[in-house]
């Protein structure tokens, strides 16, 4: 009887999660259109931020209860399965279109970003001094990008959905609110049929949990990509990216400060800094004629290989069957 509920979690929670993630992108365009923002603001502002919620509430709680290790780490590993998992997967399935305006504006400000957490990390530690760097560094960023959507979204307009605003706020938060809950499913069920056939705790979490919390962020995007809304879908990557760096390293840091390991500076901060950079030359418009840049299917290959070894690594290292590489 529990095996088939957790495979009825399962099926059901998937079913609604490609269902409500169709409903949000819907939602989120219309906004766009609505507002006379350009779709990458809503892509980054709504869709990236309120993705993004889960992991902001995983972080305050960890460092409220004295475990900012979790915090950082859930930051972090967000971070780099966005760029390997999500944004991977997502090309794989239908190449993405990148503008000259995210390869010149605001994957700089991703990656300055970045490097400022890295500057802050040098230390190897998040002083309460340091979080609220980041969080003032993120108040900035929101206005900047406040302005600079109204100004884009003249120069290209959001598609029109045909919804009104009150329906597109509508679809927006019913959407939010049923993909978190069909992911809570999805990865309850799975974490029970796992158990079930006895696979360790740690791959458990590595895996099923680690995934599970990036579904919104993935279904988002895929859904996005498909519907032709490419600057949701980047959108929604650099949102995210910046979200966890600055607001949800941030907040944890406010809440208690908090030393941290090096390995995770010299490993998993270096990952995601090098995942970044890639996404320049991935996405760089190389011919005169083209419209934008893609990130195609081959990228996402690499994307997605990395993220895959990086994870059969922290398991390896997880099930000590080789040892971590002291720093």
């Amino acid at each position: 009887m529990e095996l088939f509920l957790a495979i009825a979690a399962v099926v059901a929670g998937l079913a609604l999660l490609v269902y409500s993630a169709d409903k949000f992108v819907l939602g989120a365009s219309g906004t766009a259109y609505s507002l006379g923002m350009s779709p990458f603001f809503i892509g980054m502002i709504i869709v990236g931020f309120g993705t993004s919620a889960p992991e902001m509430l995983v972080s305050g709680i960890s460092a409220w209860e004295g475990n900012p290790g979790i915090a950082i780490g859930n930051a972090y590993g967000s971070n780099i399965a966005n760029i390997g998992l999500i944004l991977g997967i997502t090309a794989l399935i239908i190449p993405i279109k990148v503008k000259a305006s995210i390869i010149f504006r605001e994957l700089p400000i991703l990656t300055a970003v970045t490097l400022l957490s890295v500057g802050l990390l040098y230390d190897l530690k998040i002083s309460g001094a340091d979080a609220w760097i980041l969080i003032g560094v993120f108040v900035l960023i929101l206005v900047y990008t406040s302005l600079k959507g109204k100004s884009d979204a003249s120069d290209d307009d959001a598609e029109n959905p045909g919804l009104s605003l009150k329906a597109s706020l509508a679809w927006l938060i019913a959407g939010l609110l049923l993909m978190m809950a069909s992911s809570r499913a999805l990865v309850w069920g799975a974490v029970e049929i796992a158990k079930m056939l006895e696979v360790p705790d740690v791959i458990i979490g590595l895996t099923v949990i680690a995934v599970g919390t990036s579904l919104p962020e993935l279904a988002s995007s895929v859904v996005a990509a498909r519907k032709g809304q490419d600057d949701l879908a980047m959108g929604n990557i650099v949102g995210s990216n910046l979200f966890n760096t600055l607001i949800v390293v941030g907040i944890a840091g406010v809440i208690k400060s908090f030393e941290v390991d090096r390995i995770v500076l010299y490993r998993d901060v270096l990952l995601m800094t090098v995942l970044t950079l890639v996404l320049f030359p991935m996405g760089y418009k190389y011919r005169r004629e083209q419209k934008a840049g893609t990130i195609g299917r081959i990228s996402g290959v690499i994307l997605l290989t990395v993220y895959i070894a990086y994870t059969a690594y922290l398991a390896l290292i997880a099930l000590k069957i080789i040892p971590q590489i002291s720093i």
